[in-house]
């Protein structure tokens, strides 16, 4: 016999509620820090363009490391909020909360780096699938330091404190990784294909564990089974 509720039971959401959450989340999506990154890693891409001499793309390829960094930072951001305790016992689960969150950066990330690789002159733009791959092994680092921040502490605004261990990695990682396990190579170095093989196995080991970091704590999990 087929419900009148639209198929809504227990532990189920009904019809039009999902788009109720994605403007609800949408609303709690720190914008502001996400638009900061965005802004200062376009100025730091467009740089070359204010200045004079020859580019390279050895220069492209710093400049677009330093954007991404920066864009990166602002997504520690993202999964900052300030009524975390009060969202906690709400049916939807955390991934879905979550993965709203990411779902409605990456387009904007995306437009993002397409503007910000159009801002560098094409001469001092390195291979972009190569760079690309940085940048997304960047963010996804980002991202998931925070789920990891959210996961294993009560702390409803762990953005700072992520964000300043982004930062630190970035500056220390190219000078305490080994040298067969080099990530930062130049343009024609003839380690460039094998380093971003491990920037691949970076980017998948950062959604792997974004995503096991954006289920439901044990805890959370008992406590809805005692109620």
């Amino acid at each position: 016999m087929r419900r009148s509720d639209g198929g809504a039971g227990p532990g189920r959401t009904p019809r039009g509620v999902s788009s109720a959450l994605v403007v609800a989340v949408a609303r709690t999506v720190p914008w502001r820090a996400v638009g900061a990154g965005a802004v200062v890693g376009l100025l730091v891409a467009g740089l070359p363009r204010l200045l004079s001499g020859t580019l390279d793309a050895w220069l492209g390829l710093a400049l677009l490391r330093a954007a991404a960094l920066v864009f990166a930072v602002g997504l520690t951001f993202l999964l900052d909020d300030p009524a975390r305790e009060l969202t906690t016992p709400v049916p939807t689960r955390r991934w879905v909360r979550t993965g709203l969150r990411v779902a409605l950066v990456v387009p904007v990330a995306a437009l993002w780096w397409t503007a910000a690789l159009s801002l560098l002159p094409a001469p001092a733009r390195p291979p972009v699938g190569a760079v690309t791959l940085e940048a997304a092994a960047t963010a996804a680092l980002a991202l998931a330091a925070a789920a990891v921040a959210v996961r294993f502490t009560d702390e409803p605004r762990p953005g700072p404190s992520v964000a300043a261990a982004l930062l630190t990695l970035a500056l220390l990682a190219p000078h305490l990784l080994p040298a067969r396990w080099d990530l930062f190579v130049l343009v024609g170095d003839p380690g460039w294909a094998a380093a971003h093989q491990r920037w691949a196995v970076v980017l998948a080991g950062a959604v792997l564990l974004g995503a096991a970091c954006a289920v439901e704590p044990l805890r959370g999990l008992r406590s809805r089974l005692a109620h």
